[in-house]
């Protein structure tokens, strides 16, 4: 048993019979492969070993259930997988053994700091780290933003935690990706921390209500509980962040307001976190309108999906234009979410490539069919 080791594997070194001879930060020694000398290339092909300790203490956490963690580990990395007791074993070339021992220790880490290692957080730790970037993925999975109730409310990956670092660095931001990837819902957990620490006194909550194939005059009922199902999903999260005790007084206190985008016109919003969700729906026209609310002490955050615009009649999204708009203008960002970044049912991810990779082809026979008839005149 490893017991309390240390966090950093412990390679297999020619001194291992002799500890003292060894070196003080081992690399994987390869068993078989090119003499000393030979290029990059060969030396990433050596086969190594590695031995990786785990304390007692991540053990069963870092497993998982039926040593489900461990399995989709084997399944994504591309080095040999085998634990014995409290010690994991990598095989393979030599880069791979590497990059599977900064998975497992990212992974240690987490479990050291009390979060709950499930295989999701295995598949995205991966992620992280192949995409190179200089971010550790145990410190993106372990921010946390709100807890309520022992449910914690954080980034799950690296384009996400950005986005929120994005949201504490500049007054306005624009979150911009498809459905599922936490654009709306980090946001509204920033804008109820804020109010929480005083930050802000009040939360505006706004959506363009924009028919999705219905009519609104033809819907039954009066205005109010026509428009009330565009902004349920805002009602939905705040209920997730807040308890729901709280909700109708802060409301009727106007400490929260959910209300359609034209309420705004005309008002200028000081001291609030301001969301614009479902912003693809509003017209460059509704979109300046919405930003010069902007008052003193005040933040805002829009967010949008520029492949579901539902305006009628051909009109042009306000948010796919912004940004050639605002390029260049200080104090504000834009935070760009992907398929990678989706965090409802995997499958979901996988329906937002497939739609992008059909439209991609529709957009190419489109140009092949307008060059073809430039050609023929």
């Amino acid at each position: 048993m490893a017991g309390t080791e240390p966090l950093h594997p412990a390679h297999l070194t020619p001194d291992e019979a002799d500890p003292s001879q060894a070196a003080s930060d081992p690399q994987p020694v390869p068993t078989d492969g090119p003499v000393d000398g030979a290029d990059d290339t060969a030396a990433q092909g050596r086969s190594a070993q590695s031995h990786f300790p785990i304390p007692d203490a991540a053990a069963l956490v870092l497993l998982g259930s039926a040593d489900e963690n461990l399995r989709v580990a084997e399944d994504l990395l591309d080095a040999d997988v085998h634990v014995r007791g409290n010690e994991i074993t990598l095989t393979g070339a030599s880069s791979e053994v590497a990059f599977a021992e900064r998975v497992f220790a990212e992974l240690v880490t987490l479990a050291d700091k009390g979060q709950q290692i499930r295989p999701d957080t295995v598949r995205r730790t991966v992620t992280m780290l192949s995409g190179g970037g200089s971010e550790s993925p145990a410190e993106v999975l372990s921010m946390n933003i709100l807890s309520r109730r022992g449910r914690t409310i954080r980034p799950k990956t690296l384009n996400q935690k950005r986005y929120v670092d994005a949201i504490d660095r500049h007054t306005v931001v624009f979150g911009i990706g498809p459905a599922g990837t936490g654009k709306t819902y980090l946001a509204m957990a920033k804008a109820v921390q804020a109010l929480q620490n005083k930050e802000v006194t009040r939360i505006i909550l706004t959506r363009p209500a924009v028919e999705a194939g219905e009519r609104l005059g033809y819907l039954p009922g009066t205005l109010s509980e026509k428009i009330d199902p565009y902004l349920r999903p805002l009602y939905d999260a705040l209920y997730d962040m807040l308890d729901p005790e709280s909700i109708p007084r802060l409301m009727q206190a106007g400490t929260i307001e959910i209300a359609p985008l034209a309420y705004m016109r005309g008002r200028t919003l000081n001291d609030a976190f301001i969301i614009l969700d479902e912003a693809q729906n509003t017209t460059p026209e509704q979109m300046k309108m919405f930003l010069t609310r902007l008052g003193f002490g005040s933040r805002i955050v829009v967010t949008g999906d520029i492949t579901q615009v539902d305006l009628p009649g051909g009109q042009r999204s306000g948010l796919r234009i912004v940004r050639e708009i605002l390029e260049g203008v200080e104090d504000l960002h834009f935070s760009t979410l992907s398929s990678h970044d989706v965090v409802r049912h995997k499958l979901v991810g996988d329906i937002v490539d497939a739609y992008e990779k059909w439209q991609a082809e529709q957009d190419d026979t489109a140009d092949d069919r307008a060059a073809g008839g430039r050609g023929r005149r």
